[in-house]
């Protein structure tokens, strides 16, 4: 699976997700080295009142419990959105070699926008990160989504 397939399909697993939980748009998909899917997930904040449930997490949680490892020594995450502290600190803890993301985060992002957890010299693990795979998309679909809650 490339960076620009995997990328679409986080995108969908957003877009649907928004509509159904009333949460911000974020997708996030993990495949393997064999590009297999193994995880999806979208955020679930309003959904479940839970503050950790951030796109990136719920799908590691997913494939951790998949996989019977919280190493994802072989896996990518995909993800619409740069991840933020928590996040990237999570995608450090479970291993994983390669992070893809769309739109940059301004405000919170953790990946180069704000702050740089994961290629921050003094990290333990060092990865692969690829950044702004449709990223014009991910932003749009993140755009429309706050102008629609202003307006309510």
């Amino acid at each position: 699976m490339d960076n620009d397939e995997a990328m679409l399909l986080a995108l969908k697993i957003a877009a649907e997700a928004s509509v159904t939980s009333g949460d911000v748009p974020v997708g996030a998909i993990i495949f393997n080295s064999a590009g297999e899917v193994i995880a999806t997930g979208n955020n679930k904040r309003e959904l479940h009142n839970d503050p950790t449930a951030h796109a990136e997490i719920v799908a590691i949680r997913i494939a951790a419990e998949k996989t019977g490892s919280w190493r994802l020594d072989d896996h990518t995450l995909v993800v619409t959105l740069e991840p933020c502290a928590m996040c990237a600190g999570a995608i450090a803890q479970a291993r994983m070699p390669r992070l893809v993301f769309g739109a940059w985060d301004a405000k919170a992002g953790a990946v180069g926008s704000v702050w740089d957890v994961l290629r921050d010299p003094r990290s333990l693990h060092s990865m692969e990160i690829t950044a702004g795979v449709r990223g014009k998309e991910c932003a749009d679909l993140l755009k429309e989504f706050f102008e629609g809650h202003r307006e309510r």
